[in-house]
């Protein structure tokens, strides 16, 4: 079983996590920039944290065999900050870069006019670059939050087909499934959306425009919920080919529109003291 994760929060997580990934499948993933938990406070922070997800994760990443790429943006929580609103003035820089597949996680989480501006300012950058778009749908009020969103959407005149609505459920879906856009889940342990109601769903709308990613993060999370869900759906009924539409052909689908996508998984590293930038995930020889 071959699996992509197509939206993941690797810098959050440890190498053992990568390890038990690449163990049960995943071969390619998508790291979202987000929230990291602790509010920043300049323009510099993200600059060093956009760095990271297109220089050291990867580098990290493919030390497991797991192609990364990300998507760049100015979360939503954040776009209420004003220290922060200037980072929309580095994000041209950043969305040139070939591992960047999309602008993202962008979108609402009160629904502030402040997020009104931000979603709409990055909404025109992925027109002018060319890339596909992550929309983050807010925790609170989630329904008015994802049809908003939607309007948004329309207004910018993207095409639906370039937009994937993330963190939808049974409540959500949908409308996000009539609006054209792809529809993408996160599983989790104890909130959003589990194995079991995510293969009831795909049963009543099926599997095309479905994306089922962990969301792993800093919090409580699981980075093999997507193999978990994958095994949920063999077990009850679906065939291995529609498993593979949703954890291979799907992200492939969606990301492969920036024209960047690298699905090629790299050699595993082999302890060898390869290095980028001079540090390495190594600690000591062998």
């Amino acid at each position: 079983m071959r699996i992509f994760d197509p939206h993941i929060h690797m810098s959050s997580r440890t190498t053992n996590d990568y390890d038990a990934m690449y163990r049960a499948g995943v071969r390619a993933l998508v790291e979202p920039s987000f929230w990291v938990g602790q509010p920043r406070t300049s323009v510099g922070t993200f600059v060093d944290y956009f760095d990271g997800l297109i220089g050291w994760e990867p580098f990290r990443a493919s030390q497991y065999g797991i192609a990364h790429h990300c998507t760049i943006g100015l979360n939503p929580k954040e776009a209420n900050d004003p220290r922060c609103r200037d980072v929309l003035e580095v994000l041209p820089r950043y969305l040139a870069k070939d591992g960047v597949v999309a602008v993202g996680e962008l979108g609402y989480d009160a629904m502030t006019a402040e997020e009104d501006d931000v979603f709409a300012a990055q909404l025109e950058l992925a027109a002018e670059h060319e890339l596909p778009v992550l929309v983050h749908t807010p925790h609170r009020d989630k329904e008015a939050g994802t049809r908003r969103s939607l309007d948004v959407i329309r207004e910018s005149g993207i095409a639906a087909e370039r937009v994937v609505v993330d963190h939808l459920n049974e409540v959500t879906v949908e409308a996000v499934a009539e609006s054209g856009c792809w529809m993408g889940f996160s599983i989790y342990p104890d909130t959003k959306m589990d194995e079991d109601r995510m293969v009831r769903i795909m049963r009543r709308y099926g599997v095309e425009r479905m994306l089922v990613n962990s969301a792993a993060d800093w919090g409580k999370s699981d980075p093999l919920k997507t193999s978990k869900t994958a095994h949920a759906m063999l077990a009850a009924g679906f065939e291995p080919a529609a498993v593979d539409t949703v954890f291979w052909s799907n992200p492939v689908g969606f990301y492969g529109q920036s024209g960047r996508l690298r699905t090629e998984a790299p050699a595993l590293g082999d302890g060898d003291g390869t290095t980028y930038a001079g540090n390495s995930i190594e600690r000591g020889k062998r």
